[in-house]
């Protein structure tokens, strides 16, 4: 995190890169003459009302400017909330590129970015998520190629929901002596010595068991570990597929290859 803005959100400089770890959404229009939308969510429990749901502000936004018929939608939840992994965001753009799609509203990439940071900041990212490093609010992305293809990642999550804006309060902003996109082209064995999530230091502390995870997962053998984003997930990437540790397995969510 490099400084707070004027307009009350920061400037950050951090990596995007996307895994198969995904959500699942349907929608039809609903028949007859309903009055409003209809969301149902099964899988993972986000304790989210249907209202404030991303979905239905992606869906709003959509209204603004184009004619969609009311909806009935289902949306089966695998992405933990609060866990730093886009969840919300990634539904919503994928609700944006859906409706696009199916309506034919003729938008483009860019046009689907503007609408998508007005949801969130990481959101403009997965209406076509490649690996990026995002600078601005994170929304001003640059395409890096796949550079971490073969190598294997996993996922671990406690199941603590960490508030992004006390983890942006309680996180002092600052600039690195190096940009990010240079430090990421070097060996990833080097990552642990110069890149380190800003977030960690106060996550750590009033979580001391997603510290412990990280340590847990280099001392498995891992490359690279880190906390994802501002949440709760903690990443290893590996050489090769890892044998999770029996500590670390209630907590374990997802692993594949990059």
């Amino acid at each position: 995190m490099i400084r707070k803005r004027n307009d009350g959100f920061h400037d950050i400089e951090t990596l995007f890169y996307p895994v198969q770890l995904c959500d699942a959404m349907e929608f039809v229009i609903q028949p007859g003459k309903p009055v409003t939308d209809q969301l149902t969510t099964t899988g993972i429990d986000i304790n989210t009302r249907p209202e404030k749901n991303l979905v239905l502000t992606a869906l709003k936004r959509i209204r603004e400017k184009y004619h969609i018929p009311f909806l009935r939608i289902h949306l089966h939840k695998a992405i933990p909330s609060g866990a730093g992994l886009g969840g919300g965001s990634s539904d919503a753009a994928c609700m944006l590129v859906s409706l696009n799609k199916s309506f034919r509203l003729d938008l483009d990439e860019d046009s689907l970015r503007e609408i998508a940071l007005k949801i969130g900041s990481d959101c403009p990212f997965f209406i076509n998520p490649l690996p990026s490093v995002g600078t601005g609010r994170g929304e001003k992305l640059t395409t890096l190629p796949p550079f971490l293809e073969g190598l294997h990642i996993v996922l671990i999550n406690p199941g603590i929901r960490i508030n992004t804006r006390d983890a942006y309060l309680n996180t002092r902003p600052g600039r690195s002596k190096e940009r990010l996109e240079p430090l990421i082209n070097d060996n990833i064995i080097n990552w642990k010595k110069y890149i380190k999530n800003d977030f960690e230091d106060y996550v750590f502390k009033v979580h001391p068991l997603i510290g412990d995870i990280k340590k847990s997962l280099y001392s498995s053998g891992a490359l690279y570990a880190s906390l994802s984003g501002s949440g709760s997930t903690v990443y290893g990437i590996f050489e090769e597929k890892p044998l999770i540790r029996e500590g670390l397995q209630k907590y374990f969510i997802w692993t594949g290859r990059l």
